[in-house]
């Protein structure tokens, strides 16, 4: 077991390695002056340190930081706290921690006494941070369930379409993560890569959870090296990396299902489909079958008919579905094609043209379920049982999908369908949120801004002016990862970190921790009568206290964790490397085996094509089986001669998310300090648009203003929009229009459907025109107005 760093010194001679600081952008070394940290460097066995991380020490302080506990002015006046459309635009006033501690214990007093903890909602969603302990969604967790539990989300925004279907269909999305085929083994078979939705090398910058090394572009190529080829089928060119020389497909966004559908049919009309494994390993297959074929609803879904649909050619879909069924192949969908209406059926059908072609369970065969997405998957990695901080359990239980926050806080009461059961909507009073951005991450902005004023209440855990903060009634200013110490190391890595606190503190800022251990000391817990919980909630621990507790606590539950050094020594090597497995991963491994000894966890114990439990949702008219159905919006349907181009909102290459947008490296990329989106010259062309123009994006839910920039990557008909500019709604002019270019001015808030009701950002149509006159100056780097008590 390697641990730390070979010394390239003399080994008898001590050193004092510089301390590291963990992100999810990956570890770096800090160089310090003082207490001052004034730079990051990549750790030396890393090929690719993203300088997303290394841009975090110009945020450490600035404009955009917050010094000390804040509330909005309206709020503390009585005559305007309820006053709510003011959040956004109004002043805000400085406080000392006591008093923060005070207004936010009453106002959690005030909403559990007169309306029950189910009225206080619990947002915290984000990437907010990578340590086992200052991990923002289990501090609030910790905190709200020992206050009597509170309303939370589920699913993610990422995949949450993927997340609910799977389950139903070949087993939980988590498990199916943590046994993911890897790049290795597909690299040793000389696998047909089809890449659904592409492999952008961008978003291997990143994990949740934090890395230790950049090693999916590497991985990618030393696969394409041992002859695997791949297939974009995305309607951007530069999705897979041109070093892997791919073959591009430029298909119709939205349209991937019925791709997949005329894949299939291919398979069965030429005999090329794998009987016997549909038969030993999955059910179902004979009612899916008529629909195929079209003996159900008259409709064949050939390739033909797939042409009209995605503009393909049908002899390509036909030649390609031939490949498929050559060799080993492995099939991939991103997580972006969960992101769209009916994102369910995509990743549902993948698993059925993959059982089809017979490889599930074979090294570098079957599919994939997000390689591209981050860094760590299609990782090798052995077991690492990695402890986190308890959080209990809610008495409330209530929840929702973590898209539907617009609707909750605006259809109090409302039932939906969700998974199979049918659900009421929570009347939500107070939102408190820590880790995450919502008026980065939601659709349909401008609709969640007119959610926001039903809100009485709003505090927010924030170490910047984010747009999230700006809308908040009380901020608490929260810590950075190089201003604390923290464990970091997730399931699908190869290192454990030590991250090292580098920087003081900014101003009065405290970590959520001691935020919410200040708020615990003035509150009772749920079912108690005594004032303060605080010895509840900490344990009697501070922070060093619980990084030892989880250290020894992942050392004994991981397997060849006693030979790791105690918590001292990993402090001071700085990491410790875990040996990769024996063997490389390969997903479904032991099913394929022996379907019988290692039944997948669905009712059938099969890859079920055809699900008697999701036949039974009632959701809408999509059956027990993946179909197309095509959207509401897409350049087949009669919107688009209103509104032409299809909007592709797709993970930004400068910063994760909205995170550190301020920073310098997302800023170098901007254009006349607007976020730039790409068009195709054709298009722009018909527009009167050229390089560098500044543009106005827009259809009937709002507008944002960019800048072009003309490229052949794209398919024609598209409007590429990086997500993640922070939100600056034009207050003095059209307040529908975003100065900066987020794109969630313009998507719809639409479930995915009512299976999952995940986010739906790509089902988005847009025009766009030049922008003629002066532009609105972008203010959201600027702080709001900080005013004295009066």
């Amino acid at each position: 077991m390697a641990m730390g760093e070979k010394p390239a010194h003399d080994a008898s001679e001590p050193i004092e390695e510089a301390p590291i600081v963990a992100m999810h952008w990956g570890a770096y070394r800090a160089t310090q002056s003082g207490n001052k940290l004034v730079a990051l460097h990549g750790l030396a066995d890393d090929p690719a340190p993203s300088p997303i991380g290394q841009g975090v020490v110009e945020t450490l302080s600035g404009p955009c930081r917050i010094p000390q506990p804040m509330v909005r002015k309206g709020f503390l006046d009585p005559d305007l706290r309820h006053d709510t459309a003011r959040r956004g635009a109004d002043s805000f006033v400085p406080v000392s921690w006591d008093e923060a501690f005070d207004l936010v214990a009453a106002e959690l007093e005030r909403v559990r006494s007169a309306h029950g903890n189910a009225s206080i909602y619990s947002g915290s969603y984000g990437w907010a941070s990578a340590g086992r302990f200052h991990h923002a969604k289990s501090q609030l967790r910790r905190f709200m369930n020992m206050f009597g539990g509170s309303t939370v989300s589920v699913n993610t925004y990422s995949c949450a379409a993927a997340e609910v279907i799977l389950p139903h269909v070949v087993g939980p999305f988590m498990q199916l993560l943590a046994n993911h085929t890897s790049w290795k083994s597909i690299a040793q078979a000389g696998s047909l890569v089809i890449a659904f939705g592409g492999l952008a090398k961008r978003n291997g910058q990143v994990n949740a959870g934090g890395l230790g090394r950049h090693i999916q572009q590497e991985a990618m190529l030393e696969a394409h090296r041992c002859g695997a080829r791949f297939v974009n089928i995305a309607p951007i060119r530069s999705d897979v990396s041109a070093e892997l020389e791919p073959e591009w497909l430029a298909i119709r966004p939205g349209t991937d299902v019925a791709l997949m559908l005329a894949l299939a049919h291919t398979l069965v009309r030429e005999d090329l489909h794998d009987a016997d494994f549909l038969r030993t390993h999955c059910v179902g297959f004979e009612v899916f079958l008529t629909y195929l074929t079209g003996e159900s609803d008259g409709q064949p879904k050939d390739a033909a008919w797939a042409e009209t649909i995605t503009s393909l050619p049908a002899a390509a879909i036909e030649d390609l579905a031939r490949r498929m069924a050559r060799g080993p192949t492995l099939l991939n969908a991103s997580w972006s094609l969960t992101r769209q209406e009916n994102g369910e059926q995509v990743y549902w059908m993948m698993v059925v043209l993959a059982a089809m072609l017979g490889g599930i369970g074979r090294p570098g065969e079957g599919f994939g379920i997000g390689l591209g997405a981050l860094n760590g998957v299609g990782n090798d990695f052995s077991p690492l049982s990695l402890a986190a901080l308890p959080t209990g359990r809610d008495p409330t239980g209530s929840f929702i999908p973590v898209a539907r926050i617009s609707d909750m806080l605006l259809n109090p009461g409302a039932t939906y369908r969700y998974d199979g059961q049918t659900l009421t909507y929570p009347d939500i009073r107070l939102v408190y949120w820590v880790g995450g951005n919502v008026f980065h991450h939601h659709q349909d902005l401008n609709r969640l801004s007119r959610a926001w004023e039903r809100i009485e209440t709003v505090i927010v855990h924030e170490p910047f002016w984010t747009p999230m903060a700006r809308r908040a009634d009380i901020v608490l200013p929260s810590t950075l990862p190089a201003e604390r110490n923290d464990i970091v190391g997730t399931f699908n890595e190869t290192r454990v970190l030590a991250s090292r606190q580098v920087s003081r503190p900014f101003g009065e800022t405290l970590n959520d921790h001691d935020i919410f251990t200040g708020i615990a000391a003035r509150l009772r817990a749920n079912g108690q009568e005594e004032t303060g919980f605080k010895d509840q909630f900490t344990e009697g621990l501070d922070e060093e206290g619980w990084l030892r507790r989880l250290y020894d606590a992942t050392r004994a539950a991981t397997p060849g964790g006693d030979a790791w050094p105690s918590y001292e020594g990993f402090r001071a090597q700085g990491f410790i490397d875990i040996p990769p497995p024996d063997k490389p991963r390969v997903m479904l491994e032991a099913f394929r085996a022996n379907p019988e000894n290692a039944p997948l966890p669905t009712p059938s114990g099969r890859i079920e094509i055809f699900s008697e439990r999701v036949a039974g949702f009632a959701a809408g008219d999509l059956p027990g089986h993946p179909v197309w159905r095509a959207p509401a919006e897409w350049l087949g349907c009669r919107r688009a001669q209103k509104f032409p181009l299809h909007l592709v909102s797709h993970q930004p290459e400068s910063r994760l998310h909205s995170q550190l947008d301020h920073g310098p490296v997302s800023r170098a990329q901007k254009r006349k300090n607007r976020e730039p989106c790409r068009i195709t010259p054709e298009d722009a062309a018909a527009r009167g648009i050229r390089e560098g123009d500044m543009v106005r994006i827009f259809n009937d839910r709002g507008a944002c203003l960019s800048v072009a920039q003309l490229s052949n990557d794209l398919r024609p008909g598209i409007l590429s929009l990086p997500t993640g500019a922070w939100y600056d709604p034009d207050r003095d002019g059209d307040p529908t229009l975003c100065k900066h270019g987020n794109p969630n001015v313009l998507t719809a808030d639409r479930p995915t459907s009512d299976i999952a009701q995940g986010p739906s950002a790509l089902t988005c149509l847009v025009d766009v025109e030049r922008f003629r006159g002066p532009a609105p100056d972008v203010t959201v780097f600027d702080p709001p107005d900080i005013e004295p008590r009066g």
